[in-house]
């Protein structure tokens, strides 16, 4: 018998030896400690809002439903439950003081008073005073306490806006049931600097009705024109809106962490990925959005 047979026949009987043996491995997870989780975009003309939660350990789903297992915070968190529009409740930290800095150095509090914006389908905890003016260049910071020790802190510049050169459509052949349409979008790079880009394609429903979405550095087109096409999946009367966010290099590493968390979310076969905040002393993103928007219905 050769070595390569005896090999496989080694093998087969580890196999067959296995197979009724069953062994229970209880995984103990290691202690977490809870953390401040900040999100906090700013525009010009908008009254500031910012979101802010507390971190927990992870938990699986409940059996059955798919639905993440949530468990009430300890006594030791101040906090008030939220009703979101899906009937789920969401616990609120209410200990939680919030200043943003102007460039000009003021200070604008910003109060607590939860709610739901329809428009963007995004909870916020903490609302300001008054619209924002800014300008390319200028810069933000903002401060967060509660009464448990937690203190984050961030800071964000006011990027250009870059305009979007043109939109529109192809279809893949000629009209039929099966006829679909790709959406380009175009726009010129400013020459000598380091630029990072957010496309976000979204249809008729609003911004999350998200039929695109494209992080882009200009490494490989530096003071250029670029395109960016989707595939064929479009349809006529199809209205599709293109937002090409300019932004800083921490929000672009920010948003490329939150794919690879999510893409290794589940895969026993992946590393696990950390959120790469733009904030300190806690978790989460605080920048300045500068957006440029083209709409185009498909006909």
């Amino acid at each position: 018998m050769n070595r390569l047979m005896r090999v496989l026949l080694g093998g087969l009987g580890l196999l067959a030896a296995g197979c009724n043996l069953e062994n229970q491995i209880a995984v103990i997870p290691p202690a977490y400690t809870n953390e401040l989780v900040v999100e906090c975009y700013l525009e010009a003309g908008v009254v500031p809002r910012l979101t802010v939660t507390e971190s927990g350990s992870y938990l699986p789903t409940t059996p059955g439903t798919g639905q993440p297992v949530i468990t009430p915070p300890t006594g030791s968190t101040p906090s008030v439950g939220f009703i979101l529009p899906n009937g789920t409740t969401l616990q609120l930290p209410i200990d939680v003081r919030v200043n943003l800095t102007l460039p000009g150095g003021q200070v604008m509090p910003m109060r607590f008073a939860p709610g739901f914006d329809a428009a963007t389908r995004r909870v916020y905890t903490h609302i300001g005073t008054a619209p924002l003016a800014m300008q390319p260049g200028q810069r933000f910071a903002l401060d967060v306490q509660d009464t448990r020790n937690h203190h984050v802190t961030g800071t964000t510049g006011v990027p250009t806006v870059v305009p979007i050169d043109s939109v529109r459509y192809s279809f893949n052949g000629p009209s039929g049931p099966d006829q679909q349409a790709r959406f380009v979008t175009r726009w010129t790079d400013p020459g000598a600097t380091a630029d990072y880009y957010r496309l976000l394609l979204t249809n008729r429903e609003g911004p999350n009705s998200a039929v695109g979405e494209y992080l882009v550095n200009d490494q490989l087109f530096n003071g250029q024109p670029y395109t960016v096409p989707t595939t064929y999946r479009l349809t006529p009367g199809d209205t599709i809106t293109a937002t090409l966010y300019h932004i800083e290099p921490d929000y672009f590493n920010f948003q490329q962490s939150v794919r690879g968390a999510i893409s290794a979310n589940g895969n026993p076969f992946g590393q696990p990925a950390r959120i790469r905040s733009t904030v300190q002393g806690g978790l989460g993103v605080f920048t300045v959005l500068a957006a440029d928007r083209r709409t185009l219905i498909i006909r």
